[in-house]
């Protein structure tokens, strides 16, 4: 395709979220929590592991552990134990220990509400903070930049960056700061059901028409 202009690639995007939109109208974190506390721990546990395998596990996980005292106070063997279905346990048991040692010393065992704030706990970066900011208090400060919205910001053309920050920066610029929540769980969703990593379906794609990487026979790059 010719080379877009920053606005045409804006006003693409706004066709491709409209899409989206229609296509998974109930779009929304997969990852079962009750509160903050839940799913910062769930979105540490998340990463290289399948939601579905952390909601398996965190279902006896939150029964156990109420509170960030809990969690700060136990065992670490105990814990570790308590998680060692999620690959890399060991680290992310010690990290979730670790923040919430903070959240108890820091924050009086509540989750704070900022980026700097959140990204100075042990295992959390601008992913998961923009997690937790987007869906446990429904503020825009960020797109969630996981495999699957690197992967489709790629195909899409929506960038041609490849580090995560940078990929959540061009995003960033392209669409209103109202959608950048839920733009990542509309990318996230297609990627799951319709843009596979390996064999896309672009024939029933619904945003294909907007897809430079679209082919009948859904040989996506």
């Amino acid at each position: 395709m010719a080379r877009e202009s920053q606005s045409e690639k804006s006003a693409r995007l706004a066709r491709i979220t409209a899409g989206l939109r229609e296509a998974y109208p109930d779009a929304h974190c997969e990852l079962v929590h009750s509160s903050p506390l839940e799913l910062l721990v769930a979105t540490i546990l998340s990463a290289q592991c399948t939601d579905k395998q952390v909601n398996i596990v965190t279902a006896d996980l939150f029964r156990k552990y109420r509170t960030a005292r809990d969690y700060a106070t136990a065992r670490l063997e105990d814990l570790e134990q308590d998680v060692r279905r999620i690959g890399l346990y060991r680290n992310k048991a010690k990290n979730i220990q670790a923040a919430c040692r903070t959240l108890v010393e820091r924050h009086g065992g509540e989750v704070p509400r900022t980026m700097e704030e959140l990204t100075s706990l042990a295992g959390v970066g601008r992913k998961t903070a923009n997690v937790v900011l987007g869906n446990a208090y429904g503020m825009n400060v960020g797109v969630v930049v996981d495999t699957h919205v690197a992967r489709l910001s790629e195909r899409l053309r929506l960038t041609t960056e490849t580090d995560p920050v940078k990929i959540e920066q061009a995003l960033m610029k392209l669409t209103p700061p109202g959608d950048w929540t839920l733009l990542s769980h509309w990318l996230i969703w297609h990627g799951r059901r319709r843009c596979a990593a390996r064999k896309p379906d672009c024939d029933a794609c619904e945003i294909s028409r907007w897809c430079p990487s679209a082919t009948p026979s859904g040989n996506a790059p």
